[in-house]
């Protein structure tokens, strides 16, 4: 019914946007703009992590999301959002199953980090910058 090459790079073009969207929303709008990074640097320290990790998690997840958004280094930010995630996960862990228990629950990030290892297994797909293509053409043009 389907042709597999011809559907999974938009299957992983539709991932990559969606997770880079959520990435940008969470480090963007809720850290930054809701809590502001003073608040969200303080959160991070009442957890007994260096505050400085609740700016560095806001502008990663920013800067992140954007560069799945756009198809930048789609595998290696995939990879490298994981220890963030296995960081969520354990300070949700022991909060019972739905994301909704008081204090959140732990699927919610476990559901990321299966999704960040499938998008880090598939690539971009369709639509992403490729950059060694775009600076090879002006090199090219440019000899």
């Amino acid at each position: 019914m389907f042709d597999e090459k011809a559907t999974s790079p938009y299957a992983a073009l539709l991932l990559r946007v969606s997770m880079g969207v959520m990435f940008l929303a969470h480090g963007g709008l809720l850290k930054l703009g809701t809590f502001g990074l003073a608040g969200t640097m303080g959160f991070f320290g009442s957890l007994g992590y260096p505050p400085v990790f609740g700016a560095i998690v806001a502008f990663a997840e920013i800067l992140g999301g954007i560069a799945l958004i756009l198809g930048l280094w789609v595998r290696p930010v995939s990879l490298l959002f994981l220890p963030i995630m296995l960081g969520a996960l354990a300070l949700h862990a022991g909060n019972g199953w739905l994301f909704s228990a008081k204090g959140g629950g732990w699927e919610f990030p476990a559901f990321w980090i299966a999704a960040l290892l499938v998008q880090a297994g598939l690539g971009a797909g369709a639509h992403a910058l490729d950059l060694r293509r775009v600076l090879g053409s002006r090199r090219a043009a440019a000899a």
